[in-house]
């Protein structure tokens, strides 16, 4: 355990913004940038998320936060995992995950990464076209099958459709084609979009679910799955529903589903978003054209990717005076390393001062790479 970890999650919890936390933290931990884990918060989510819909089995998105302390809590809380390539699948394995128990949800896949899981065990697929079926099939016969369909997702900062998702004339060939097949379909799974903030988005996703099944079960199959997907958010600078307010809409649209259809989620964002926070150093400072810039030791490429597409997060500084309207920048001698704009600093903010990003457990050091030579950021996983 880090004590100047624990400092750093006090100063936002409760002492605020201008607390001289930043002294405490590196006194023992100088090193910027860093990524501040709060273990405990992740086990807090992953049983809210349980208690709120106890029909629904959570299986963890792996690409939000794949670091090894994450997975060993979400594993001690029964959450089990879904995945995009076969490195998120060996890093299961190698934490004693049970394979039958993993959900390859991504609805396409290399054939040689079918072969390998297929190898070790793993026994669901998702797919969305009739090109993916054949390749699932030819690979692995016996795989259980669910189908991704197209649902709205009205009212989610990061809308899916377009990239994956059958649309309904397309689901009757994937159905027809996997009759002939013999293949064994046997679930449906939809998203409602990333960060999704309109509850009617799960309501619906599950009642066109339900006429999926019908058709399914016209064809002859039998459904057993429903894979409800992720989108559940997190508290960045939108207002955002409750897991409760949510959970009241799913569990209402899954409560005439029978006991025979598993229920399944896939959670990222939501167990991981709001755990942890982002320590960058100011690594330089100038004005441009009237505007001041603010460089960082960390950028859209070494863990704030998702500032790309206008995500904003809560930023914190050690220095306290007026604000003044600022650019963030990163590091790297790329252009589009532009981390905000518009974003209200202190006007005597300098090099060598500490900023902290709030909430940045997710899709931030899962995106990191070494751009440019910088740094990924080091993770601090730890427990109180």
């Amino acid at each position: 355990m880090n004590p100047d970890a624990i400092s750093l999650l006090d100063a936002f919890n409760g002492k605020g913004a201008n607390s001289p936390w930043v002294d405490e933290i590196l006194k023992q931990h100088r090193n910027t940038p860093s990524l501040i884990v709060d273990l405990d918060h992740v086990r807090s989510k992953a049983r809210s998320f349980v208690s709120s819909m106890p029909r629904i089995q959570p299986h963890y998105a792996m690409k939000a936060n794949p670091h090894p302390e994450i997975l060993k809590v979400l594993i001690e809380e029964g959450v089990r995992f879904e995945i995009a390539s076969i490195a998120e699948l060996d890093m299961l394995l190698a934490l004693n995950v049970p394979a039958r128990e993993i959900f390859y949800s991504n609805p396409i896949k290399p054939l040689q990464y079918i072969e390998y899981a297929a190898q070790k065990g793993v026994e669901w697929y998702v797919l969305d076209s009739i090109d993916e079926l054949d390749k699932i099939v030819s690979v692995y016969p016996a795989a259980k099958l669910y189908l991704r369909v197209e649902t709205q997702n009205l009212g989610a900062d990061w809308p899916l459709t377009g990239k994956f998702g059958a649309t309904l004339p397309e689901i009757h060939q994937i159905i027809e084609e996997a009759k002939k097949l013999n293949a064994n379909l046997s679930g449906v799974t939809f998203h409602v979009g990333s960060q999704c903030r309109n509850l009617e988005n799960w309501h619906i996703g599950v009642e066109n679910a339900k006429i999926v099944f019908n058709m399914m079960t016209d064809i002859g199959f039998e459904p057993v799955l429903l894979d409800i997907g992720g989108g559940f958010p997190v508290q960045y600078t939108k207002p955002i529903p409750t897991i409760e307010d949510i959970s009241e809409s799913i569990n209402s649209a899954i409560a005439d589903l029978p006991e025979s259809i598993q229920v399944i989620a896939e959670p990222g964002r939501f167990m991981v978003g709001d755990s942890s926070h982002m320590v960058s150093r100011v690594i330089g400072t100038a004005t441009r054209h009237g505007t001041r810039w603010i460089y960082l030791d960390t950028g859209v490429f070494h863990g704030l990717m998702e500032t790309v597409e206008g995500m904003r997060f809560e930023l914190f500084t050690e220095t306290g005076g007026a604000k003044i309207p600022c650019t963030v920048a990163g590091p790297s001698c790329d252009s589009m390393d532009v981390i905000m704009r518009d974003e209200m600093l202190p006007i005597n903010l300098q090099e060598g001062d500490y900023v902290c990003f709030q909430n940045m457990g997710a899709y931030s050091t899962a995106y990191a790479s070494d751009f440019n030579g910088f740094p990924k950021p080091e993770v601090i996983a730890f427990s109180r």
